[in-house]
């Protein structure tokens, strides 16, 4: 009797643990959520954050950084690379979204020997993956005998990176080196770099090469490496348009103060720092053979030859509406704008004969500073004053606009100040 009544307690305690059981939540992955676009995964911690590549079935999922995460402990390759690819055959990319929600990661170190792919994610390709607002500070990379090295992504082949930067860190390889990405063929818009970059061909400040479109992202630091060095891009065969870098260039030869070998499209560009080498040299582009419009250089250019205050090298394809001012200093074929090359299809474009020290080039019509600090020398040349360019008369050389072409005296805002100048200036007569 008693014994029966022992069982049947017992059956019922069973019964009662396994329907508590039954009523838990799930353990969370991650920080939470579910992976999907309205329910991200949430990443806290260094722990989370490494989890995700240890996991690919998750790479086309979807993750949102909610704090800023320090993956200081991670050395050598103990960092789970997010994608990889090792071949045509043999790859699996990176096709979700990562949200890092203004948070930022800190002291990614990745150390190794001949290991490709290499950054936070190492390959990314799918139209609809994207990584958004997220940091990195004080990365550093080294991987001898490697290619397609970027803090964020190794190889971006297809997909967006949006709103993303580098404060500072060093990264070294081979081919294909870059301050945020070291390849890429996907879009990348408002980012930025300041980190120091150093490898041997395809080094950029910002991206080593690209095959894509790059749209609204500067770049400041070092960057150096052997041939196709830039300091926002070492080789552009792609579209980079509203773009500028601050950088110091050095090493070999082609090199630029934006693009160190230029066979796609650069447009409403500039570039300042310094750039010196050998060779094929230019302030914003070392060798050009694509179209660049709407740019302007004021980076010092030093070599021994194939020196231009804009370019180097002008092996073909345009350059107009464009103008340098930066000093060249060489030992031969040496230009104000245009070091070597052919002359055809550089129109429009200016140089300052004082401030470069050079009194001819191979193309361009060179100005003394005076003149290059008047509107009507470049409205003379069709340049559009209206919607892309701006200048301060007598002051300044030509800019471009940042802000509506109404705001007349350049403080950012359209008001009735601006009507004043308007009305000083018909009262003087002008």
């Amino acid at each position: 009797m008693v014994v029966t009544r022992i069982s049947g307690l017992l059956e019922k305690i069973t019964v009662f643990v396994v329907f508590c059981c039954c009523c838990l939540p799930a353990q969370a992955k991650y920080g939470g959520g579910s992976g999907t676009s309205d329910d991200p995964y949430l990443i806290y911690n260094a722990g989370q954050m490494n989890a995700i590549g240890a996991d690919s079935n998750d790479w086309d999922r979807h993750f949102k950084l909610m704090a800023d995460v320090n993956l200081a402990a991670f050395t050598g390759t103990q960092y789970n690379i997010i994608g990889y690819y090792v071949s045509s055959s043999d790859n699996k990319p990176f096709k979700g979204t990562f949200d890092g929600n203004g948070y930022a990661v800190l002291n990614f170190n990745f150390t190794s020997t001949g290991l490709c792919f290499v950054g936070l994610f190492g390959y990314v390709d799918d139209p609809n993956a994207e990584i958004e607002d997220l940091g990195l500070i004080d990365p550093n990379i080294d991987v001898d005998g490697a290619w397609r090295i970027g803090p964020l992504v190794g190889w971006l082949s297809t997909g967006t990176i949006t709103n993303c930067w580098v404060d500072g860190g060093r990264f070294s390889g081979v081919d294909g080196v870059g301050g945020l990405v070291g390849r890429n063929a996907g879009t990348i818009t408002d980012c930025s770099s300041s980190a120091s970059v150093s490898g041997a061909f395809g080094i950029g400040g910002l991206v080593g090469i690209n095959d894509g479109k790059i749209t609204g992202c500067y770049s400041s630091g070092d960057v150096c490496g052997f041939s196709s060095v830039g300091g926002l891009v070492g080789f552009n065969g792609g579209t980079i348009s509203n773009c500028y870098s601050d950088v110091n260039v050095s090493e070999i030869q082609v090199m630029g103060g934006l693009v160190g070998q230029n066979e796609g499209t650069i447009t409403n560009c500039y570039s300042g720092g310094d750039v010196s080498g050998c060779m094929v040299n230019g302030g914003l582009v070392g060798a050009n053979s694509g179209t660049i419009t709407n740019c302007y250089a004021a980076t010092s250019v030093s070599g021994t030859h194939d020196l231009g205050g804009l370019v180097g090298q002008h092996n073909g394809g345009t350059i107009s509406n464009c103008y340098s001012i930066g000093s060249v200093d060489g030992e031969g074929r040496l230009g104000g704008l245009v070091g070597s090359g052919s002359p055809d299809y550089v129109l429009n474009s200016f140089w300052d004969i004082e401030s470069s020290g050079q009194a001819s080039s191979v193309g361009g019509k060179g100005k003394k500073t005076a003149e290059m600090q008047m509107q009507f020398t470049f409205t003379d040349a069709g340049w559009d004053f209206i919607k892309l360019w701006d200048i301060g008369e007598n002051q300044t050389y030509p800019y471009l606009r940042t802000g509506p072409a109404s705001d007349i005296n350049k403080d950012g805002i359209t008001n009735f100040l601006d009507f004043a100048v308007i009305a000083q200036k018909w009262m003087q007569g002008k």
